[in-house]
């Protein structure tokens, strides 16, 4: 390899928080935001089997009085999870589960979601010296900044050192 090869300029840049960086109440405005296309609802209502009209029918959602189709929940809850993943576990550790998920209002193909997470709780794993137990509480806002969903979220999370 040249000098001239950029692979020799090249740096290695760390991916992800790790547990030392989530105290209690830190707050993480996810940087990325996902328009919900009709093409991801469609594929993913019809991956899921998800047979709920309202999901891809909207004539029928209209008549339930909807504006227009509505996007799947778990599109939903999949979407804004995912927007979390580059501040919240992309460090690594284990998904340990979510609490609490609550819809707070539709979603619409065409509205786009952004998400923010709140550390609630960290501490020590009492099993595993180089890993810590963080818990999040997300919430993601449609383009209006109206609230749609919100949960807790748990992982276990890598230290950047181990205690000796």
């Amino acid at each position: 390899m040249s000098d001239d090869d950029f692979r020799a300029r090249a740096r290695l840049w760390p991916k992800g928080n790790r547990f030392e960086d989530f105290g209690e109440g830190r707050v993480f405005d996810h940087h990325w935001g996902r328009t919900i296309t009709a093409g991801d609802n469609a594929a993913f209502t019809t991956r899921t089997l998800s047979f709920c009209p309202l999901y891809f029918n909207e004539p029928y959602a209209q008549a339930q009085g909807h504006p227009r189709t509505v996007v799947n929940p778990l599109l939903v809850f999949n979407t804004v999870f995912g927007l979390t993943v580059e501040d919240l576990s992309e460090g690594g550790g284990p998904f340990l589960g979510v609490d609490k998920c609550h819809f707070l209002a539709p979603v619409y193909v065409g509205d786009t979601l952004t998400a923010r997470s709140t550390v609630v709780s960290a501490r020590e794993s009492k099993g595993n010296a180089a890993m810590g137990i963080v818990a999040w509480h997300t919430q993601g806002f449609n383009q209006h900044g109206e609230q749609v969903i919100d949960y807790v979220r748990t992982n276990l999370v890598r230290k950047r050192r181990t205690a000796s």
